[in-house]
């Protein structure tokens, strides 16, 4: 189990989007005794009803900022409440709850600023709906980043591998054009920070991808390798990092080098991330690195059809809650 410090403030749970399963998940997470103070960000109403069509009980309750208590106990779940703004059922998307669960966000985001709270988790939130709302939003990770000023990266982590990406949600025939040396040194900065002063990792080994298969193999394949990736990287040893690359993709995440690594950064979404969720999925954490605040995630979406259903499991975001924890740990 993580460890307790009571110098470490709660963490605060968004469970997204109120139709999926992230209500089912924060009841689960209530049903047993827990080591993490969690105060969770939603309308108590909500949990309750969904509760009872789980069959589960559970009891609210209202979390106090004036004493910062925070309940353990089993069938207990600290609330900040946040009251939806039209009646949510278990799989149905209603686009008058958008703005319910972008405030959730702001609320969370505002309480882990001023220091009330220590880090948040978020549950998953349906993208399309909240466009169809009327309201312009890409995803919580450039909704929190506007709200902070942080520069993002994306870094999913489970048991024995973090990998942290050079580009997010862009079309592969955009990729190319937006691996910049500004956008490299940028990431790597990032990346290396952040596994020092959030994981407590004193001089982080880092893996690097090239873009194209076999690296470029040495112009053949292309030319980024040699003109943008590699020079970024020996800039940044230049700086004291400890970097190994580019290297091929195909080749990188086998066990020799991965001995070698304590992240691996890969240039596009689908690069990296399918070895990590195959090697992972159900027990791995989005984790948003670059902001003044600290950030994980669950690794998966709504799951409309199981919402309601009892077939939610809760691995990864006890996995984002124990993350979250731990680095929080680290920070102070």
């Amino acid at each position: 189990m993580p460890e307790v410090s009571s110098a470490v403030k709660p963490l605060l749970l968004t469970p997204g989007e109120p139709a999926g399963i992230g209500p089912d998940l924060a009841i689960g997470l209530a049903q047993h005794a827990r080591e993490i103070p969690v105060v969770a960000v939603c309308d108590p109403q909500l949990l309750l009803q969904r509760a009872a069509l789980l069959g589960v009980s559970l009891e609210p309750v209202a979390y106090d900022s004036s004493n910062h208590d925070v309940t353990c106990k089993p069938g207990e779940l600290s609330i900040l409440p946040q009251a939806v703004a039209v009646e949510s059922v278990a799989g149905r998307l209603d686009p008058g709850n958008a703005g319910y669960v972008l405030q959730t966000l702001t609320t969370a985001v505002e309480g882990c600023l001023s220091g009330e709270f220590s880090a948040m988790v978020t549950g998953p939130v349906n993208k399309g709906i909240i466009n169809d709302a009327g309201i312009a939003f890409t995803g919580h990770t450039e909704f929190i980043a506007a709200l902070t000023g942080g520069q993002p990266v994306m870094m999913l982590a489970c048991p024995g591998l973090r990998v942290a990406l050079a580009t997010t949600h862009l079309p592969l025939r955009k990729v190319s054009d937006a691996i910049t040396p500004d956008l490299l040194l940028r990431v790597m900065r990032t990346l290396h920070a952040d596994l020092q002063h959030r994981f407590d990792i004193h001089q982080p080994r880092i893996l690097v991808t090239g873009l194209n298969p076999h690296a470029g193999e040495g112009g053949h394949l292309g030319h980024e390798e040699i003109e943008i990736i590699a020079p970024v990287l020996e800039r940044l040893r230049g700086e004291g990092m400890k970097i190994l690359g580019p290297l091929p993709a195909d080749t990188l995440f086998t066990p020799a080098y991965m001995a070698q690594a304590d992240a691996v950064l890969a240039m596009y979404h689908d690069q990296g991330l399918p070895v990590l969720k195959h090697l992972g999925f159900g027990r791995a954490v989005n984790i948003t690195l670059g902001l003044p605040i600290i950030r994980t995630s669950v690794d998966h979406g709504t799951a409309l059809d199981i919402a309601g259903t009892g077939r939610a499991t809760g691995g990864s975001l006890q996995a984002a809650l124990e993350y979250a924890w731990q680095m929080a740990l680290a920070a102070e």
